[in-house]
């Protein structure tokens, strides 16, 4: 897409708002930062709400990514891409957007459990959420009881997520939600986990409130469930 013409031949600020955004999401899966940027400023000149902004533009784009990512169109490399292309344009919209924080999808700490240092689908998580409109707090790997509770505390989050690539280090999830259920707090977040081992039968057994397969399928799992929570 992104060889498909010259910066010159495309003057973004020419476009009428419908067509701009088209575009913007075209360059957003091109990767294209600058053009993401200069779009999003653009439509905030023209009197957009940053919440509109974010969720017609970015967040319209990353979900034909996430979607794109999930039937093996896209891989990691290209995703990556994007999502460095979002937060070029979320750099821009985020002053404005903590004025109001309705405009957030929801908040999720994540992490990997402890005596595991596997990262790299826990940071598709993490982009992919964000690319949805949540604030992510990303804790990094070897993360243990008391590092989660420390940032559930401090953070307050709708959302706890636990990833794990070794079929050693999955039992620890259970470790972390029994601690939530001994200090009765586990009612107060939604709990996600995920990684290649598991499935779920392994969710359900530990106690969570979903398993989830890939980075696209708990962009939709965590807005179902803060959707539910909020309603109740």
């Amino acid at each position: 897409m992104a060889d498909d013409y010259d910066d010159e031949d495309i003057i973004l600020d020419d476009l009428p708002d419908d067509e701009l955004v088209e575009q913007m999401q075209d360059d957003l899966y091109d990767g294209l930062k600058e053009e993401v940027i200069e779009g999003t400023e653009i439509l905030l000149k023209r009197g957009w709400a940053a919440d509109r902004v974010l969720t017609e533009a970015l967040v319209g784009g990353m979900t034909i990514v996430g979607i794109d990512f999930r039937d093996g169109i896209l891989f990691v490399p290209e995703v990556l891409s994007s999502a460095n292309a979002m937060k070029g344009g979320m750099a821009v919209l985020k002053p404005l957007l903590s004025q109001s924080d309705g405009a957030r999808a929801g908040k999720m700490v994540i992490g990997t459990v402890k005596g595991d240092i596997h990262d790299i689908g826990k940071n598709l998580v993490k982009m992919m959420m964000e690319g949805a409109g949540f604030e992510v707090i990303d804790l990094g790997i070897n993360q243990s009881v008391e590092d989660f509770f420390a940032a559930l505390e401090e953070h307050k989050p709708d959302i706890l997520g636990m990833s794990a690539l070794l079929t050693t280090t999955m039992p620890y999830m259970k470790v972390v939600i029994d601690e939530m259920v001994s200090q009765g707090m586990r009612e107060d977040y939604i709990v996600l986990v995920g990684g290649a081992p598991l499935n779920e039968e392994f969710g359900a057994a530990v106690g969570a409130d979903a398993y989830c397969r890939d980075a696209a399928s708990a962009v939709d799992i965590a807005k179902e469930q803060v959707a539910l929570k909020r309603a109740s």
